[in-house]
């Protein structure tokens, strides 16, 4: 079978042209726009044109270039992480809880460290949801506590225990030097400090700028990246929880 390979479309088919935008620390003139063009074509963009600059308060400059690569995408060679779960309806994830657990599955969320984003875990835990999808609480065999933002790690790890927590989400929007994988691996620490394997919740962490391929590396079950709806979350919930571990019994 032969190899799928591909190139960025612009304009034309295969063309590969791309645009790129980017912040330059330098006022805006001519020479702002020559240093982004130089930056381009050391990106790999040649020809490389600059389409939009804007000044960005004193001495930023905001630039959109666009421009011609060269490089070869292998479709072959893309690694990702696939849904190895079943996507459930509200109602069958109540039944197989109710069914199966024969409790309440408890849930605490919350956004750690400075993060003040809690936008992402409303989403997620809310009733109101996200794009005419109900939040966790709307589910009446999930047990929700949501403790918003700016929570501190042993915060949330007492909060878990109290609440006898199954699964805990940590939503994670600040990513400057590496924040979101700062506090998700302090996190994940404090867990296995606090609470032995067997008693441990299942440890999940959402937010743009994960990577969903580093469960591992962060301690966590599993990563969530930008467009995860609740439903994706309840299901994963029923699969790792309930499924999986009967399966593993």
């Amino acid at each position: 079978m032969s190899k799928q390979i591909v190139r960025p479309y612009g304009d034309t088919t295969g063309d590969g042209m791309v645009q790129v935008s980017f912040t330059l620390p330098v006022p805006h003139d001519k020479r702002a726009e020559g240093a982004a063009v130089q930056l381009a074509n050391k990106m790999g963009m040649d020809p490389a044109m600059v389409v939009h600059a804007k000044a960005m308060g004193d001495g930023f400059t905001f630039f959109v270039v666009y421009g011609r690569v060269n490089h070869l995408v292998d479709l072959d060679a893309v690694r990702v992480v696939e849904r190895d779960f079943a996507l459930l309806s509200a109602k069958e994830v109540n039944t197989v809880v109710k069914q199966r657990l024969r409790r309440k599955l408890s849930v605490v969320g919350a956004c750690i460290g400075t993060d003040a984003h809690t936008v992402g875990i409303d989403a997620i835990l809310n009733v109101k949801g996200i794009a005419g999808e109900k939040g966790l609480e709307y589910y009446r065999e999930l047990k929700v506590t949501n403790m918003g933002a700016q929570v501190s790690v042993p915060e949330l790890v007492e909060t878990a225990r109290a609440e006898k927590a199954d699964a805990v989400l940590v939503s994670q929007v600040v990513t400057q030097r590496d924040a979101h994988l700062h506090n998700t691996r302090e996190m994940s620490a404090a867990f296995r400090e606090a609470m032995p394997a067997g008693r441990r919740p299942l440890l999940i962490v959402g937010g743009p700028r994960f990577d969903e391929s580093m469960t591992d590396e962060l301690g966590v079950d599993r990563i969530f990246g930008r467009g995860t709806t609740p439903g994706e979350v309840a299901s994963y919930l029923v699969h790792a929880l309930i499924t999986q571990r009967k399966a593993m019994a």
